[in-house]
């Protein structure tokens, strides 16, 4: 477990996996994708959209009903998980309560019938690793959940596998530890330069931790891409409304601006096409200016203080509601108040559905 573990990381290739359940239902649903080596790649989406049950068939848990699974240039996909070559972390940990934490942390060495000289080394390496020197003797209900998170990680990682896969590791966390822990996995991955496949279904933990995301809805891909990418373009109303927060203006689109309900308009990007549209705005780009002065005026509705800025609830001309991210300045405003607001033509994103 050296920094030069980068030169053995692998690509992997999913080709085309589908897997449906004794109840007839479709968990994963035709899903190609390729995460380079030393990627720290990233599934994303709500509970049953088929991530975990995606990581699964490539630890070898689940057996995909057809479709492929590459590790480099080997087929996988008939491999018992003990012969992948891939580390995994799950949520709950899975730490044997009555052995110590080294016992733990070399399970899987002792497993591939590892020399014990060997074993004592690597175990020490990988509690370096994870900052947990002098807790070997200890036992998993002696240490706190993010310490055993450390342990978790250390006996994936022990192994020297190429991939880690991680199961909504940080889920039983509280937010502190949850973001103390995202530092020190994304550390350890530049670290070791291991191929990263990690689960989760919070959207801000995926935008900071990935190099890439999937977001998986309904056992598909809605859309695979860089996290900026993901954020910033949405191709569809399901990954904007999932990601973070956002507005969806509905109207027509003709001559190069979207006609919404009450009778205004905004401009749109250049090159979009007429007809029915909807377009997401995300909260941050809608500034607040004198009423009057911007695309229409607003009503505020409601104001939520979040200490370094204000979210606002704003009633649109014609009925609908605007959120807007506004600075700390705008705390002021109070409910029934009238304010302008408006954005560039490109901040709007035009939808696929």
């Amino acid at each position: 477990m050296t920094s030069d573990t980068r030169q053995g990381a692998r690509p992997l290739g999913l080709d085309n996996l589908r897997k449906s359940f004794s109840t007839g239902a479709m968990a994963v649903d035709g899903v190609s994708m390729r995460i380079e080596a030393g990627e720290f790649f990233s599934l994303l989406g709500p509970s049953g959209c088929g991530k975990t049950t995606t990581l699964r068939m490539i630890a070898g848990f689940e057996m995909p009903d057809s479709g492929s699974i590459m590790l480099g240039d080997e087929n996988i996909t008939p491999l018992p998980p003990e012969r992948r070559d891939m580390g995994m972390v799950f949520q709950n940990y899975a730490l044997f309560p009555h052995r110590t934490i080294a016992e733990n942390v070399a399970f899987g060495l002792r497993m591939r019938k590892v020399p014990k000289d060997e074993i004592t080394r690597r175990v020490r390496e990988a509690m370096a690793m994870v900052r947990l020197t002098g807790f070997e003797d200890r036992r998993p209900g002696q240490l706190s959940g993010g310490q055993q998170q450390r342990v978790a990680l250390a006996r994936a990682i022990v192994i020297n596998p190429t991939v880690l896969l991680c199961d909504e590791p940080l889920g039983a966390l509280d937010k502190k530890l949850r973001q103390q822990m995202q530092f020190e996995l994304k550390a350890l991955h530049r670290r070791l330069g291991l191929t990263m496949v990690y689960v989760t279904h919070d959207q801000e933990e995926a935008l900071t931790m990935s190099d890439r995301i999937a977001v998986m809805q309904a056992g598909k891909i809605a859309q695979a891409g860089v996290p900026r990418d993901i954020y910033d373009r949405p191709v569809s109303r399901f990954v904007a409304d999932f990601i973070g927060d956002t507005n969806i203006l509905d109207g027509t689109a003709q001559n190069g601006s979207l006609e919404l309900e009450g009778g205004w308009r905004t401009l749109l990007p250049i090159g979009t096409p007429d007809g029915k549209l909807s377009c997401a705005l995300r909260p941050e780009r809608v500034l607040l200016v004198e009423p009057g002065t911007g695309l229409t005026n607003a009503m505020v509705e409601e104001t939520n203080f979040l200490g370094d800025s204000v979210l606002l609830k704003l009633q649109l001309p014609g009925g609908g509601s605007l959120i807007c991210r506004a600075p700390r300045s705008a705390s002021g405003l109070t409910a029934g108040e009238t304010v302008g607001v408006t954005w560039a033509g490109d901040d709007l994103v035009p939808l696929a559905d």
